[in-house]
């Protein structure tokens, strides 16, 4: 089977960070500006950034609706101002996807100067890797999702219970930056989510070695 190839929203933000880690991943990486760029990927990140200007690029761009679509039938994974983007309500008017149960509140955590750091239980990781560690968590301006509805799901919370990771189907919502750390995992269950919806959508018929006939 050919490598997965995975886009990333490159409209601003840290999109860098995120093709680095899927590169050392073994993936096939591309850069996502036009609706175009979708064509062919298995999967997407939204990179965090700043979720206003995101949104605003994003209409100027032609992508809310191609982004929509997408996210309707392949996996997208927001890292926080991604995961605002993907939310159904993020308490103001601004643009948005809309594609997850949830209602997300902006910069909960405040300023970016009260950015922290946190180890977090995730159970959900070890269906792709046995480390039984906690995931390091980076919050910078962070959100915080402070109701998820059916068929959302809680992947992770705070201490305090405060929820900042959820999976609704193939569709990933992170408050937090992976890929501002040396761990993969969560990268790695994103891949595996992409690699379920690309089995389910592979034609009949299909060579999926790739051996040919």
């Amino acid at each position: 089977m050919k490598p997965l190839t995975i886009g990333v929203l490159a409209l601003q933000g840290d999109f860098i960070e995120h093709e680095a880690m899927l590169r050392n991943l073994g993936v096939d990486v591309r850069q996502v500006r036009l609706p175009k760029h979708l064509e062919g990927l298995d999967g997407l990140i939204i990179p965090g950034g700043e979720s206003t200007t995101m949104g605003r690029l994003a209409v100027d761009f032609g992508l809310i609706e191609p982004l929509r679509a997408f996210g309707q039938e392949k996996p997208i994974w927001g890292t926080c101002a991604g995961a605002i983007f993907l939310a159904r309500d993020v308490g103001r008017e601004q643009p948005i996807l809309g594609l997850m149960n949830m209602r997300v509140v902006r910069n909960a955590f405040g300023r970016q100067v009260d950015s922290f750091e946190i180890d977090l239980e995730v159970p959900a990781l070890q269906a792709v890797d046995p480390d039984p560690r906690p995931f390091h968590a980076v919050f910078i301006r962070a959100p915080l999702f402070a109701e998820v509805f059916p068929p959302a799901r809680v992947l992770a919370t705070l201490p305090d219970g405060g929820i900042v990771a959820v999976q609704q189907g193939h569709l990933l919502a992170t408050a937090f930056h992976p890929e501002l750390t040396d761990d993969p995992r969560f990268h790695k269950y994103f891949l595996s989510l992409v690699e379920e919806v690309r089995a389910r959508l592979q034609p009949l018929g299909d060579d999926v070695s790739g051996n040919g006939r």
